[in-house]
Parts: C-alpha cells; sequence; structure tokens
C-alpha cells in the first residue's frame, strides 16, 4: 500500500518547487500523498497527524524550522537538500529516485531520535520567563550592535561558574556541534552522545576554553552587560538554531535544560556522520599543494 507522505516546501526556493514536482510522482507511484504545503511557520495542516513520512524540501535550515513545527508528530522527517551545505538534509532528488520503492513504499527506515534543548528567558528577580522556545542545534548569546564586549555569567546545576567578557556564548547540543559552536572552537561531539557543550565566542580570556557537560544539566547564564539595553534597536541577542531571537538586557538570565520532546531524522544508507563529516565539512583534510 505504501507510506502516506506530506511535503513541506520552501517557497523561498525555486529549485525547492522543481525538486518537489518530481517527486510527487515517484510518491504517487509507490505510495499516497496527502498534501503538499510551504515549509513556513504556520499552524500545521490536519493531514500531518495522519502522515506516515514528511519530507521537506529546502536546505539545513528549512529542516530545524521543520523539526520545531513537527514536535509531537509520529512521522518521521526526510530532509531533501536544495541548499549549499546538506549536513542535515542528508538526501538529494537523485538518492529519492534510487531508492523511492524502499522510502514511499513499505520498505524500513532507518531513523535517529533527536532530542531538543529548552531555553528561558527571565527578567531581572522574575519567577516567570517572559520568553520560552526550543532548539535542536544550539542556543547562542550574541553582543549585537553597537559590538561592545558583553559580560556573562554562568552556572551549572547551581554551582557557580566562570564569567567571561566578549562576544557571547554558544551552548550547542551534539547535533549542533557541527554549526556554530564548532566555528567558535568548541568540540565536534558524536551525535549519540548526550551533552552539551558550552563555548565563548571571543572571550578576552586566553585561558576560557569550551566545556562539555551533560545533556541533563541546568545551564543558566546571567547577562551582566548588554549592549543596546532597553533601547529600540535589537542590541544583545539570544538566538536559538539560528533562526528564533529575543533580546535581552542587563540582568537577564537564560535557562536551558533539556526539553523532554523529540523528532525523528530520515537517515541516507548511503551516507553516514562520519563520512559526511569529512566530506562536507573536510574534517582532517590536509592542505592543498599547488602545482
Amino acid at each position: 500500500m505504501g507510506r502516506r507522505v506530506v511535503m513541506f516546501v520552501n517557497p523561498t526556493k525555486p529549485a525547492a518547487s522543481q525538486a518537489a514536482a518530481t517527486v510527487r510522482a515517484l510518491i504517487q507511484r509507490h505510495g499516497s500523498l496527502l498534501g503538499e504545503f510551504p515549509a513556513d511557520g504556520s499552524d500545521l495542516p490536519p493531514q500531518a497527524a495522519d502522515a506516515d513520512l514528511i519530507l521537506v524540501f529546502g536546505g539545513d535550515g528549512t529542516l530545524l524550522s521543520q523539526c520545531r513545527r513537527c514536535v509531537g508528530l509520529h512521522a518521521p522527517l526526510l530532509g531533501v537538500n536544495l541548499g549549499r551545505l546538506g549536513f542535515l538534509a542528508e538526501f538529494d532528488v537523485k538518492c529519492l529516485q534510487d531508492e523511492a520503492a524502499t522510502i514511499f513504499g513499505d520498505g524500513p527506515l532507518r531513523t535517529d531520535t533527536l532530542s531538543f534543548i529548552k531555553i528561558e528567558v527571565f527578567s531581572r528577580d522574575a519567577s516567570t520567563p517572559r520568553f520560552s522556545g526550543i532548539a535542536l542545534n544550539d542556543a547562542v548569546v550574541t553582543a549585537g550592535p553597537p559590538f561592545r564586549v558583553i559580560a556573562l555569567s554562568i552556572s551549572i546545576d547551581g554551582h557557580m561558574g566562570p564569567s567571561m567578557r566578549g562576544d557571547g556564548l554558544v551552548v550547542s547540543t551534539s547535533l549542533g556541534s557541527t554549526a556554530y559552536n564548532l566555528s567558535a572552537g568548541g568540540p565536534i561531539m558524536s551525535p549519540r552522545v548526550d551533552a552539551l557543550a558550552i563555548t565563548p565566542i571571543a572571550p578576552q580570556s586566553l585561558s576560557f576554553r569550551p566545556v562539555v557537560v551533560s545533556a541533563d544539566s541546568r545551564v543558566e547564564i546571567t547577562v551582566d552587560k548588554a549592549n543596546q539595553e532597553g533601547g529600540s534597536d535589537m542590541g544583545t541577542t539570544l538566538v536559538l538554531d539560528g533562526q528564533t531571537m529575543a533580546g535581552l538586557d542587563a540582568k537577564d538570565r537564560i535557562l536551558i535544560t533539556r526539553n523532554h520532546t523529540s523528532v525523528r531524522l530520515v537517515q541516507n544508507p548511503r551516507s553516514g556522520y562520519w563520512a559526511r563529516l569529512i566530506g562536507k565539512l573536510q574534517w582532517a583534510a590536509s592542505p592543498r599543494m599547488e602545482a
């Protein structure tokens, strides 16, 4: 009978619409298409609750946004890469064509379960958060305009940790360790490692090194000094997965904990994590010698 499929297509990428048109015929041949919808932040269509598989056409950013949108659904998500990197969105149209009978028919799918972190922002002395969100990759405190140094204090599981002055801080899941965390000098963590990495962004102290803690830890960040406090323009900012933002003021507290929700991603049987790390991120690649 085949799988019941819903497609979410990035409306800003013409190539995504073209790819969806090609894949639509494959789905109808081997399964059934319940509907095709924009990959945006609107309420989920009712068809998504009945789907056996959700296809997301775009890039890694599109897939991240749709993972947050689809929290709580039974169906796994499959990312079709029409962006630049395609580290999380593992499939392309050719792979779907080659594996159509398995993916859209009744063949077995290999999936990974991905957990979220919960992020809450509390104003000075407040007991209820003024902002709450979830992230799959990371939560980043960034200095923001006018890009002066900010000051942050960190505590882990109620124990005071270091204070830092610099451009910000990245708290990353293992899945997100290859994103902003890696660019900031943090460690690469296997997605099977249940942990968080805390990595400074351009710290003034040369001895402030990244640290890895349990994913069950309560990480609290206090903003001791912010940019554009109370101003009309967003200065110091909390950014979730590079997409959701909240302005921060001095004395705000950011609490990061495990969120007990998850989504499943379909894995490409042709490309494992370590192969993608080498092939797409050039992990440990030797310098090129010009003739």
